[in-house]
């Protein structure tokens, strides 16, 4: 009964596009599409006629901003792909998409190599354990350089780049690659309609020897049968190599680079071969884990295991897109969603093709489908059999670090407005609403000025509300500089029947980063079930800081003393004690406020540079690196998030438009005495 479904998961793909903007991910997308005869007509970005950037706000834009599904297949296999956003402020959505995914094909520019949001989502997918293979796309652009792009990689990414394809031909005289693998040249036709094999050119036979035994040589030194073989014959079969390539792709050994130009259509068909030879089948993953250490394989008559890892209210009704690792879930069927702790009814399952759905009657272990009829899933939930609970860790989902206040122009919309936040936080987990307790506004937080522009925008657009923004404000954190040694809290209360009493003696002194907790206590003066209420008041203390009320990290507090009540100590008592003890301990701190600061590079025309330096040093940015490449000049510095806003307009206007740049967060900064640290 079950070597049927086991053999159809062989048959599967789950894989994401990662990239930097620009990169080229959502026209490879399209060309994968328009090669497996999904869509019968290229997509344009810049037409804004794609079908993963399918979103109003992604047409107008040019960039992609929600994570995409999508379903197609290719010599008998099917491709689940997720096309990803390549813009920082939107790197939760990659987050929930890698968390789900077997598999994925990161792209980079054939001109500017790894790009700093290459770097970011390439270690996203790797706290994922997600295999990769690489596409160098852009081959046809003038400075393109397959060797250089290759270079970067191995000195920014670390891996082992396993370079499969030669170029035959340079920027705009790029035709075709030679397959290394099996020693054939690939040309596509002038329309790149059809992909002719044929022998390597003789101008080409050298080189193209030279290389394979380069990859023969790098792949033996990772793979203990290759190694053998080539140590035997002195070379390695075409099926060794092949073989060899899929499982160190498999185990992240290396990863095999491909090339091509996504806009010309070149290199896709190969690249289509390289995702079904080397990346892996549900089955080639470990079984998935729940936090109780429970296993499920993907076996589509074990138990049901799924994750949601995706929200969306469609015109048509509520979407939760959901990875089924076990199990089999058909319409109708009821499922527990045990991060509510209810049961929910299937309604529909829906094959997904961006904004368009092809409606089937079940999902077996290894899908990716959007079901329709959960009310109160989330991402990160678990959907599982009601006899057979477990809970799968969910995404992670990074703290906010901007902030606007948002409000309805008309006290009528006040009601809308609020159901409007609501759903947009409950569709993108990194979007934080809530209400400002001095001033009783309503506050959103999120990533970035860009995330929470588009967030505003869906709720004019979506809701049709005129809404006002504040403007933008960053999240500030406050740390120990210099701590305090011996500071004691008291905390007794009588009023009646059970009294309350705890004695705590706390050291607080300064940690590079986040919180820790320690005991020193002997002789059981606070029992160890205090000693935990103990460390929960020090945490409920750190939510805010003495400075200005903002959160407090870097910090380690050790309990060195305390005393009990043999009646009127409790949990409860001492956790009180610990909360206005730190609180305390904190005000005779030295302390100090931290902003939050991006890595920016700036890409402007040389002739413009002096400018740009000016302008980052007057936003408090210091200079970490400056190279020319391809006649342009790139800038990288660190800068105050804060100083960042409308930074993109101003670039813009000392470069005559030429100019562009991307930021990533790198952690918290001192702040200047002088910046505010008011809520």
């Amino acid at each position: 009964m079950r070597t049927a479904p086991n053999r159809h998961l062989t048959t599967v793909r789950n894989l994401g596009i990662l990239a930097h903007v620009d990169a080229g991910k959502t026209t490879l997308t399209e060309r994968i599409l328009y090669a497996t005869g999904t869509t019968h007509r290229r997509g344009e970005v810049h037409d804004g006629t794609t079908v993963t950037d399918f979103d109003p706000q992604e047409r107008d834009r040019g960039i992609t901003i929600f994570a995409a599904a999508v379903s197609c297949a290719w010599d008998e296999h099917r491709i689940n792909l997720i096309d990803t956003p390549g813009h920082v402020d939107f790197a939760d959505e990659v987050e929930r998409s890698l968390r789900v995914l077997d598999g994925a094909v990161a792209v980079f520019d054939a001109v500017a190599g790894v790009e700093p949001q290459s770097e970011s989502v390439w270690r996203q997918a790797d706290r994922h354990g997600v295999p990769r293979i690489a596409f160098v796309n852009k081959l046809d652009r003038a400075g393109a350089d397959l060797d250089a792009a290759v270079a970067s990689i191995r000195d920014r990414l670390h891996p082992a780049p396993l370079v499969v394809q030669l170029p035959i031909g340079a920027e705009d005289g790029f035709t075709g690659v030679v397959d290394l693998v099996r020693m054939r040249a690939l040309i596509w036709s002038d329309d790149a309609e059809t992909v002719v094999p044929q022998p390597v050119p003789p101008d080409l036979r050298d080189e193209a020897h030279r290389r394979r035994r380069l990859l023969e040589e790098a792949v033996a030194e990772l793979h203990p049968d290759a190694l053998e073989e080539f140590c035997t014959a002195g070379a390695l079969s075409d099926q060794t190599l092949a073989a060899a390539l899929r499982d160190v792709t498999r185990t992240g050994d290396g990863v095999v680079v491909l090339c091509g130009s996504a806009y010309r259509n070149r290199g896709i068909e190969p690249l289509l071969d390289a995702v079904v030879a080397y990346l892996p089948s549900p089955l080639d993953v470990p079984p998935v884990r729940g936090t109780g250490g429970e296993e499920r394989a993907a076996d589509p008559e074990a138990p049901l295991a799924a994750l949601a890892f995706k929200v969306s209210a469609t015109p048509t009704g509520r979407l939760t897109y959901v990875r089924l690792y076990s199990g089999t879930i058909e319409k109708g069927d009821t499922v527990w969603d045990t991060a509510a702790g209810r049961a929910e009814r299937i309604g529909r399952i829906l094959r997904v093709r961006a904004d368009r759905h092809a409606q089937v009657d079940r999902a077996v272990a290894g899908d990716i489908v959007a079901v329709v009829g959960l009310k109160s899933a989330r991402a990160g939930s678990t959907l599982c059999a009601p006899d057979a609970p477990l809970v799968l860790e969910p995404p992670s989902t990074a703290e906010p670090v901007v902030t606007v206040a948002v409000e309805a122009r008309t006290s009528t919309d006040t009601d809308r407005l609020a159901t409007a936040l609501a759903r947009l936080a409950e569709e993108d987990p990194s979007l934080v609403v809530r209400t400002d307790p001095e001033t009783g506004q309503t506050v959103l937080s999120g990533m970035g000025e860009l995330h929470l522009e588009v967030a505003v925008e869906k709720i004019r657009r979506g809701h049709g509300l005129d809404v006002g923004v504040g403007r933008p404000r960053v999240t500030y954190r406050e740390t120990v500089v210099r701590g305090v040694s011996g500071h004691v809290h008291r905390h007794v209360k009588q009023d009646g029947g059970a009294g309350q009493f705890a004695h705590v003696v706390l050291d607080v002194e300064p940690l590079e980063a986040g919180f820790e907790f320690r005991s020193t206590v002997v002789g059981g003066r606070v029992p160890q079930e205090y000693v935990r209420a103990v460390e929960a008041g020090c945490r409920d203390a750190l939510t805010e800081g003495p400075l200005g009320g903002h959160p407090v990290t870097g910090v380690r507090v050790t309990l060195t003393d305390g005393a009990t009540h043999v009646k009127d100590s409790s949990e409860m008592a001492f956790r009180t004690a610990a909360r206005f003890g730190m609180q305390g301990a904190l005000r005779g701190c030295a302390m100090a406020l931290l902003e939050p600061v991006v890595e920016v590079t700036v890409t402007v025309p040389e002739d413009a540079v002096g400018g740009v330096l000016g302008d980052l040093a007057a936003r408090r940015g210091r200079v970490s690196g400056s190279i020319t490449r391809a006649g342009s000049a790139v800038v990288t510095a660190t800068v105050p998030l804060a100083e960042l806003f409308g930074y993109a307009t101003r670039l813009r206007s000392r470069t005559q438009g030429r100019g562009t740049f991307t930021a990533r967060p790198t952690g918290y900064a001192p702040a200047p005495v002088t910046a505010t640290a008011a809520r």
